[in-house]
């Protein structure tokens, strides 16, 4: 059914177009977690632990949606409680949610309030998405020995606690916000808090199994791929939704959040061509994913030949920490971070901050941001906006770092952080009762006695040929679609 402007179903202030593009780029960051990253998750690890890495993508993602809109989106986005927090409160009567989006703490002085141009469902739908990919990056460090029990519990707990700390205090109207650090789409309040909370659950949590540590690759490289590839594609409404509108800002920040993630893919396979002697596949998603989260604190508001360098910076410099220095520093190999989300997302997290803060422009400044003043150091905002970057990144950096700890530490009073040994010898079967694949693997060898099914239940050879099975089948009564 049609509803004509000026109806209750589409009052004057509603923007027909702003909203069908929310919504689409709401459900395509939702993508990027379901099935993305949980199908990602459950084929880039070992066979054993497939079931259980796409559960707790799984888990977390619904988890964080009732959190939200019972108390989380009004932490992070509604009135201001303190500089870093918003007050708690409800998302869900059809008073709150029917009613114009809006920003409260956003308006101070000269800088006007973020208003945009639809309902308040809409912005609580696309900021979840947002939330609730938070939590799923964190749990790739944790991945193949922490207690599902205790990742039960600790995700509305740090969704409470840390994530919507650095979302009021960047996005949401907090102190960081208003003194002009500059966060487009989540370089900091997404990917370096994941990163950071990451390492720091993997160090409280504590290592695999050392057969795990040494050899733990991936059960299906081709899922794997196909993964990665909703990460990508999905990345457009990631980077594409930050402005709150289909505005020309969104169509920038698309465009070059694809030409940073092709360029640190190339950059990074090349790198692993010069000193391996070969292309690594699992490399070359990991290229993808720094270029893509280096580029989303800048990429509404740096040129695309910006995003060209920060591509080349992305697939290097979290390629050094990775390769070379991790192997050098005690401390990173001490901690078991097992899809190494310290490098991928805090490292290139930290990394896109610091260069949005040199090459962000004060034309595409102008047309995103509301407070007056930010702009790239190239650009006339002088070393004063790099060191804002880094004092930024330094708050989200500590906060994660001490709130995870704290949370960490209060489950383990409870519950064991950690999957005993016994239990993380075998994997899925132990901690779900379910394997992933009917199929014999990870040390076994096959068994005819186990696995020969040309015998019957009585010994009794049964015909040989598939023809014969499949014709005896269809005799039985199974029903055969081909």
């Amino acid at each position: 059914m049609a509803y004509a402007a000026g109806s209750p179903a589409v009052p004057d202030w509603l923007n027909k177009g702003d909203n069908a593009w929310q919504l689409t780029a709401a459900t395509m960051v939702g993508i990027q977690s379901m099935p993305g990253l949980v199908v990602l998750y459950g084929s880039i690890v070992k066979k054993k632990w497939a079931v259980n890495s796409a559960f707790m993508a799984l888990y977390a993602y619904a988890s964080s949606l009732l959190v939200w809109v019972l108390v989380g989106f009004r932490m992070a986005f509604g009135e201001r409680l303190l500089p870093f927090w918003g007050k708690a409160g409800v998302a869900l009567s059809q008073d709150y949610l029917v009613g114009r989006a809006k920003l409260s703490a956003t308006e101070r002085g000269s800088t006007p309030l973020v208003e945009p141009f639809y309902p308040e469902a809409t912005l609580v739908l696309f900021q979840f998405e947002f939330a609730a990919i938070t939590l799923i990056l964190l749990a790739g460090s944790v991945l193949g020995r922490m207690n599902i029990k205790a990742w039960m519990a600790f995700t509305p707990l740090w969704l409470m606690l840390s994530y919507t700390v650095g979302a009021f205090s960047l996005w949401g109207g907090g102190f960081l916000y208003h003194w002009g650090v500059i966060d487009y789409s989540g370089g900091y309040v997404i990917h370096l808090s994941s990163g950071i909370a990451g390492f720091t659950a993997a160090y409280w949590v504590g290592p695999r199994l050392k057969s795990d540590r040494e050899r733990f690759s991936p059960n299906n490289i081709l899922l794997m791929i196909a993964g990665g590839g909703l990460l990508w594609m999905g990345w457009a409404g990631f980077n594409g939704g930050a402005p709150y509108a289909a505005n020309i800002t969104a169509s920038i920040a698309v465009l070059n959040t694809n030409v940073s993630a092709a360029t640190s893919l190339l950059t990074w396979t090349c790198l692993d061509v010069i000193f391996f002697g070969k292309p690594s596949v699992i490399g070359a998603v990991q290229g993808m994913m720094t270029g893509l989260v280096c580029i989303t604190p800048g990429a509404g508001l740096v040129q695309t030949w910006a995003a060209v360098v920060m591509g080349i910076f992305a697939g290097s410099v979290p390629w050094f920490t990775m390769m070379i220095l991790h192997k050098k520093s005690a401390l990173l190999m001490k901690v078991d971070d097992t899809l190494a989300v310290f490098h991928t997302h805090a490292v290139a997290g930290l990394l896109g901050g610091v260069l949005t803060g040199l090459l962000a422009t004060p034309e595409l400044m102008m047309m995103e941001s509301s407070v007056p003043g930010p702009k790239g150091a190239f650009y006339g905002g002088g070393i004063k906006q790099v060191g804002k970057q880094l004092a930024g990144a330094a708050f989200v950096i500590v906060w994660n770092l001490v709130v995870t700890t704290l949370i960490l530490l209060g489950i383990g009073l409870f519950v064991p952080l950690r999957m005993p040994d016994d239990q993380l010898m075998i994997g899925d079967d132990a901690a779900h009762g379910e394997e992933a694949y009917a199929l014999w693997g990870d040390g076994e060898k096959f068994d005819a006695t186990r696995h020969d099914v040309s015998r019957g239940a009585g010994g009794e050879r049964e015909m040989g040929t598939a023809e014969q099975r499949l014709a005896g089948m269809g005799a039985r009564g199974v029903t055969i679609q081909l």
